[in-house]
């Protein structure tokens, strides 16, 4: 089940919704959300949801005997090393063993193996339930000795499928204390719809875009559209993405919960540091704290900070799937990173705003079709026509495909809206007296609007998926 269902809109969530503010009770309100995550993440495989609760059970089990061996901390460390191996090795087990095995082919080594398919969503859940076995291992949270309080955290269906990565910190005090209001239910909702609205009215119309142009011949769409395909897929996984986010905030909003945000604005960076800072939060800074700062950071001498430096980074390319791209893409960006702060970024600090957001935005874009482009042959061709100064036929390129013109509309808008210019100028709209007034009406009436044009889009629309879901 997607967000962008009618499923989903129309059947799932006002039925959670409702039976959520039936009754007011604690026990009662975790036991419905429980109960309506566990369908969430059964809809499209229920066989799946028996190996998300064993890897719950084991988080738990690995939690109660660490509280037990607190004066025993050789036996408390050799359990919690269990924990985390048992964890990590179930999700290379359905994730990367038959990349491994395909591979070993390569070299004359043949495995039997059998086809395993992934499991939705088992990146993200597998690091939210991590993050609780180590933050509880260091002592910065306490032990969850209800279980099902637990799996609920681990299952919640708003960031269950592609993130945010919630740890369980942020959330601790919330699953038995958290407080509904009106304020945050509305407040939640306008966040869902901006997000809905990023998801069926942008991405996908944007994504087509790419999809046509990559598709098609190249000798016909020349380095020009190349250049604006890169754009636009750029644009689509941002949408994409942070559309998700922005509607598993606002669903957690309204049920009490408080997510901490997963992206700001990452296309107005001028460094790939600062891109990283902006662009899929809960990730980089998983691998800060529980990868990169255990390894010593950068408190090390130079050789193994830059050993450290590639280690995080080729692990965030592989943690994206189970191909060499992502491993080059994660590469990549280690690389990017070691020569920015090693040389570039302090000249890069005395050379005009433009030129630094420039700089960025160009690296940004080559990294996101090493990512997008998963056959290496079709990324060289891609790489070729972009430098190649490969004339455009638009006569030709109308002739095949006219949509192009009709997802070329929303390239601008795309634009627009992933700056923060509307939020700052939302800053100077006035919140009291009777200009508050009329401004609050305004809103309201615009996300109507805006809902029944999403309802619009999700009718007319085919299935569309998260790009997220396939990690």
């Amino acid at each position: 089940m997607v967000f962008s269902s009618l499923s989903f809109l129309y059947l799932f969530f006002p039925l959670c919704g409702v039976l959520y503010y039936l009754w007011n009770n604690r026990t009662y309100r975790n036991t419905v959300l429980l109960c309506f995550s566990l369908v969430f993440y059964a809809w499209g495989e229920p066989r799946n949801v028996l190996l998300l609760l064993l890897a719950s059970l084991a988080a738990y089990l690995c939690g109660l005997w660490m509280e037990r061996l607190r004066g025993r901390p050789a036996l408390r460390r050799a359990v919690f090393l269990g924990g985390v191996v048992l964890l990590t090795g179930n999700l290379f087990f359905f994730k990367y063993l038959n990349f491994f095995g395909d591979n070993l082919k390569l070299l004359g080594i043949s495995l039997s193996l059998p086809e395993i398919a992934l499991p939705i969503g088992i990146s993200f859940y597998t690091f939210q339930i991590l993050s609780y076995v180590i933050d509880l291992y260091r002592g910065e949270i306490r032990l969850q000795r209800n279980f099902f309080y637990l799996t609920l955290y681990v299952s919640f269906f708003p960031q269950l499928i592609a993130g945010p990565i919630v740890r369980y910190q942020t959330i601790e005090e919330e699953i038995l204390e958290r407080r509904e209001t009106l304020e945050d239910v509305v407040a939640g909702l306008k966040r869902f719809v901006r997000g809905l609205a990023k998801k069926v009215i942008l991405a996908d119309s944007i994504g087509e875009l790419a999809k046509i142009i990559y598709s098609g011949d190249p000798q016909v769409y020349g380095s020009a559209m190349y250049w604006v395909a890169a754009v636009a897929y750029a644009l689509q996984i941002y949408f994409d993405f942070s559309g998700y986010s922005d509607m598993a905030i606002g669903m957690g909003r309204m049920f009490g919960f408080h997510f901490l945000e997963n992206f700001d604005f990452p296309y107005i960076s001028r460094s790939i540091t600062e891109f990283w800072r902006r662009w899929h939060i809960s990730l980089s800074t998983w691998f800060r704290d529980y990868i990169y700062i255990p390894l010593g950071g950068n408190r090390v001498k130079k050789s193994r900070w830059i050993c450290n430096l590639l280690i995080v980074w080729l692990l965030t390319g592989f943690w994206h799937g189970a191909q060499w791209n992502f491993l080059l893409w994660g590469l990549y960006y280690g690389l990017l990173l070691l020569v920015e702060k090693l040389w570039l970024g302090k000249l890069l600090e005395r050379l005009p705003k433009i030129i630094q957001w420039g700089y960025a935005q160009f690296f940004v874009l080559i990294g996101w079709v090493i990512f997008n482009l998963t056959d290496f042959g079709q990324m060289a061709s891609a790489f070729h026509v972009m430098f190649g100064f490969v004339p455009t036929d638009f006569t030709r390129v109308l002739a095949a495909d006219v949509s192009i013109l009709k997802a070329l509309v929303y390239l601008p808008l795309g634009l627009l809206l992933a700056s923060p210019l509307l939020k700052k100028l939302k800053e100077h709209v006035p919140t009291e007296g009777v200009g508050g007034t009329l401004a609050l009406a305004a809103e309201n009436i615009l996300y109507c609007a805006l809902t029944v044009l999403c309802v619009i889009y999700v009718i007319g629309a085919t299935y569309q998926f998260f790009i997220y879901f396939r990690f």
